[in-house]
This record gives structure tokens, C-alpha cells and sequence, in this order.
């Protein structure tokens, strides 16, 4: 039985949003306890609002402090002990939940996670991964922001953990590994990305080579590997996009008569498309690395938007993800494993 927990005090609303995406998942997992970690009052207040308060799936523990989202990640570990994000991390570290969902600042979450949670032995960095949609599914990104400089190696650790997630949670079969690049040939990128090729191809893994910007979204690869300064743009820069499209076509959908009648005309497939594309399902970052499940959620999430986060802690929690990783980091980086074999 998962236990999962929420940090309740972080992101725009506050308890009232993570209270109701709570509520709309209990149906749907009726074997999973989550405990809610805020202020008492103000969490007892939206549960009875929300008919929770008698449930035997929410359990409530106390903290009388919140991480702003404009603090340090400093701050955080000296002023703020008694905060929801810290409390909610320690019921990890001592093995009360199995995983921990957040919607608070970032860098306090990765600082706390790091200290109290330590990394897995053979992972020097842990990584942001995130699930976004292709034409023909989705793919794990890694790493979104959490390490803007990286080694050769760090990029072959994220790629050895994005393949556990990917085959763990996504269900597939040896996973296919690409390095974000500007080119697809061999030849193409800085010395950093061409020695991570050679550790990726020596290493266990279904690499299967460069891949540029254009092509990650059209499912030519389930993992795709760079470092947190370029996936970071590379992310922000398509959610942008997305964000111009959307206008685009609801100022051209608006413009006059004729806009108005093929808007009616097209609804149905514009429905369509708006839920394909709607990012607030792919909501919920993996701090792939440490040693217990840590997910990040948009600090701006609606309820919709929260529960997904929700469920990816879920279903890491399931597949027992750190576990797994755990149990095959060290033979998937170790040379001489790798070369026995």
C-alpha cells in the first residue's frame, strides 16, 4: 500500500487545490494512503469543505512553516525545519511514505532532497525528468534544469536512470536512448556531448545516437539525455511555442464572422487537439537520483494538474523506482561489469 506525501502548503492555492486533486483521486486509488503535511487548521477546514475529514486515506501531520517560493535553497535548510516541504521529505527519509509531491520552490526542494534524502550510491547529481507528448506518445526528458554544468558521466547516469523509468513506468522494453544535439551525425556537438556518445554506446543501454531539437517530439526516441542548461531551454522554449499557438489560433477562431463559423465548424478536433496538447497532464517532475521519490510540481497547477503529479508518485511508488535503480546503477555504470558481459 503506497503512502504518499503532500506537501499541502506549496504552490499558488495552497491546501484548497491540493486538497480537491486529492479528493479526485481517491476513487481511482483506493490503496493508497496520503498523508497531507500543512497547518492543522487551515488543512482540517478544506478537508470538511471537501467531505475528507472522516477519510481513512488522508491522514494530517502538523508544520507551522512554509518555504517562499523567493527563498534560498539556504534558507530553507536553516530557517525553516518546521516547514510543510521539510516535514513532508522527512516522513520520506524515515520511511513513513514512499514518496513525496511538492509544488514549492525548486531549489529548496532539490537542496532538502539532497540533504536529508542523500543520493543513490553511483549518482553523483540527481536530475529533473519529466514525460512529454510526441506524435506517437511521449518521452522522458532529462535534465530539465536541476544541473547546468555536467560531466560525460552525469549525462551517462541520467541516462542509465531515465531507461529504469522509462521501462519501469512507461512500460517499455528496452527503452531508446538518445543525446540531445545539434546534429544527428557523430561528428556534431562539444566534447562534452561526443565522450558522453562513447560512455553511452559502451554502456548497456539501446542507444541509438544524436538527436536534434526538431525530431525529439516525434517519438524517434523514449529517453532523450542533455544538461539542465539545455533542456531547460529546450523546454521552455516549447512550452512558449505551445502558448503562441494557442493564441494564435484563438485570435484567428475570434476574428470576425467567418472565424466564429469555422470555429464552430472545427470544434470538435480543436477539443481534441486541446487535450492532446494540455500540459497540465504531463505535470509532475521526477528529481531522478535521490534516494527516496521526490516530484515537482508547477507551482501555478490547478487540481487537474496537481493529481497528475500526484499519480506519477504514485506509480513510481508501485514500481518501487528508486529500488530498482539501486539495484542496477552500479552494474550498468561499472566498466568492468559492462565489458564482461
Amino acid at each position: 500500500m503506497p503512502h504518499i506525501a503532500v506537501d499541502a502548503m506549496s504552490g499558488d492555492s495552497g491546501p484548497s487545490t491540493v486538497v480537491l486533486a486529492i479528493r479526485d483521486l481517491l476513487e481511482d486509488h483506493p490503496d493508497v494512503i496520503f498523508h497531507l503535511v500543512g497547518d492543522t487548521v487551515s488543512l482540517q477546514t478544506e478537508l470538511e469543505k471537501a467531505h475528507l475529514h472522516r477519510s481513512d486515506q488522508v491522514v494530517v501531520h502538523h508544520a507551522s512553516q512554509v518555504v517562499a517560493m523567493d527563498e534560498t535553497p539556504s534558507q530553507a535548510l536553516r530557517s525553516k525545519r518546521d516547514s510543510s516541504m521539510h516535514v513532508a521529505i522527512s516522513l520520506v527519509r524515515e520511511g513513513h511514505a514512499d514518496a513525496v509531491v511538492s509544488a514549492g520552490n525548486t531549489g529548496a526542494l532539490m537542496a532538502l532532497g539532497k540533504v536529508f534524502l542523500r543520493t543513490i550510491p553511483g549518482i553523483d547529481r540527481p536530475a529533473i525528468a519529466a514525460f512529454l507528448p510526441t506524435t506517437t506518445g511521449r518521452f522522458l526528458a532529462l535534465d530539465l534544469g536541476a544541473n547546468v554544468d555536467c560531466r560525460p558521466e552525469h549525462l551517462l547516469q541520467f541516462a542509465v536512470m531515465g531507461s529504469i523509468l522509462a521501462e519501469r513506468v512507461m512500460g517499455v522494453t528496452r527503452p531508446r536512448v538518445a543525446l540531445l544535439n545539434i546534429g544527428s551525425e557523430e561528428i556534431k556537438g562539444n566534447e562534452q556531448v561526443k565522450e558522453a556518445a562513447l560512455l553511452l554506446r559502451a554502456a548497456r543501454l539501446n542507444f541509438i545516437g544524436n538527436v536534434e531539437g526538431s525530431d525529439i517530439y516525434k517519438g524517434v526516441a523514449d529517453v532523450v539525455v542533455c544538461d539542465g542548461f539545455v533542456g531547460n531551454v529546450a523546454l521552455k522554449t516549447s512550452e512558449g511555442l505551445a502558448t503562441m499557438i494557442s493564441h494564435e489560433l484563438r485570435a484567428s477562431y475570434t476574428h470576425g464572422w467567418y472565424g466564429r463559423i469555422a470555429y464552430l465548424t472545427n470544434r470538435p478536433i480543436l477539443q481534441r487537439l486541446r487535450r492532446r496538447l494540455d500540459s497540465r497532464q504531463y505535470n509532475g517532475a521526477t528529481l531522478l537520483g535521490l534516494n527516496g521519490i521526490v516530484i515537482k510540481s508547477h507551482g501555478n497547477a490547478d487540481r487537474f494538474a496537481f493529481a497528475c503529479a500526484v499519480k506519477v508518485a504514485i506509480a513510481e511508488a508501485k514500481h518501487r523506482l528508486t529500488l530498482r535503480i539501486a539495484e542496477v546503477i552500479q552494474e550498468s555504470l561499472d566498466p568492468t561489469v559492462r565489458n564482461s558481459a
